[in-house]
């Protein structure tokens, strides 16, 4: 085969490669629902309530891709995993999208081939430990037993941590977080470490959550995100610029109560219409979105700190204070690019 004829098969290849994965958004609308793989459990992010419907920040940004695609926020089927089945889940066609507390790393990235789509939210891993153990800092574990949940970023800094501070410890396996909880409950590990959230999580599920301290130190950056599998840059966009719509619509001021009437009425802020379909939108036909996609998920989640408060804030049971998560002009790391 000669040079001009292999460059044109390549080509061919990759145009033929491109067209057989560049279809979510088709896939999704011809099934009518959104395949959205979430956590097995953990308060806040996604639990079921008293009546078997999940709920939490996670669940409700599956519901905002829903709204944005399908126009139907409930239109979704929730597929639970654990930290080590959630990759191969995503990566055999079981979701489209992976909304479960996952941290954004290089490996994750490019050799497991997985597209993360932005950070919403910013933690850091910690660690809990009952108050009649004693200890107020993390370096006062030195031979301490900790549970740990297998196939996370928490195995790897656990170890370097306890490495860079001279210290041993036992690690306790587990897969999921209701399994660290029995464990840890039951004392068969001194302390469970994981994400900041997810002790806050964890801890407000316990009856007696105030003998349990979480420590001061955080021991790494965990910038948790979707992700979407890699292949599909329409469906990528989709589900990056529902995020993106989340926290342009708490920067605009839109919110779930009254985007509806802003988009009827229009707004003095060409930004704002340009969200809410009252003026053009470059791209739109590309992504595949309809003009009022914005609108659909606003109204159907509010603006990402409503989402927030909703299921993390200060007044619920988890009562973690935004910080790092607030926006840009309140201290945190949040904003969004420009609409337009």
């Amino acid at each position: 085969m000669n040079m001009k004829t292999l460059m044109a098969a390549t080509i061919a290849a990759a145009t033929l490669g491109t067209a057989a994965t560049a279809a979510t958004l088709d896939e999704v609308r011809s099934r009518g629902k959104l395949n959205c793989i979430i956590n097995t459990g953990l308060a806040g992010f996604a639990a079921p309530d008293d009546k078997g419907n999940w709920m939490g920040f996670d669940v409700d940004f599956c519901r905002a891709v829903a709204a944005a695609a399908l126009g139907d926020a409930d239109a979704v089927n929730y597929v639970t995993a654990t930290g080590k089945t959630r990759f191969t889940k995503l990566r055999s066609g079981e979701g489209e999208v992976l909304s479960r507390n996952t941290t954004w790393t290089f490996s994750r990235d490019v050799d497991l081939q997985q597209t993360f789509i932005g950070v919403n939210y910013y933690d850091g891993q910690g660690f809990i430990v009952k108050k009649d153990l004693g200890v107020t800092s993390a370096k006062e574990l030195d031979g301490a037993s900790i549970c740990i949940q297998t196939g996370t970023t928490t195995e790897l800094n656990l170890a370097e941590y306890f490495a860079r501070n001279n210290m041993q410890y036992n690690p306790v396996p587990i897969e999921t977080n209701a399994e660290a909880r029995e464990n840890y409950l039951a004392g068969r590990c001194d302390g469970y470490t994981t994400d900041a959230s997810g002790l806050y999580a964890t801890r407000s599920t316990f009856d007696d959550a105030d003998n349990h301290v979480i420590l001061p130190e955080i021991i790494s950056k965990e910038p948790l995100g979707p992700v979407v599998r890699h292949g599909d840059d329409q469906w990528a966009d989709v589900v990056s610029w529902t995020l993106k719509a989340l926290v342009s619509a708490e920067e605009l001021g839109l919110t779930a109560e009254n985007v509806k009437g802003i988009a009827e009425k229009g707004s003095n802020n060409p930004e704002v219409n340009r969200l809410l379909g009252k003026e053009p939108l470059q791209g739109l036909e590309a992504a595949g979105l309809e003009a009022d996609w914005a609108v659909n998920v606003i109204a159907a989640v509010g603006n990402y700190g409503e989402i927030f408060e909703r299921n993390l804030g200060e007044k619920t049971p988890l009562g973690i204070n935004r910080g790092l998560n607030n926006l840009y002009t309140n201290g945190g790391l949040h904003y969004a690019p420009p609409v337009r």
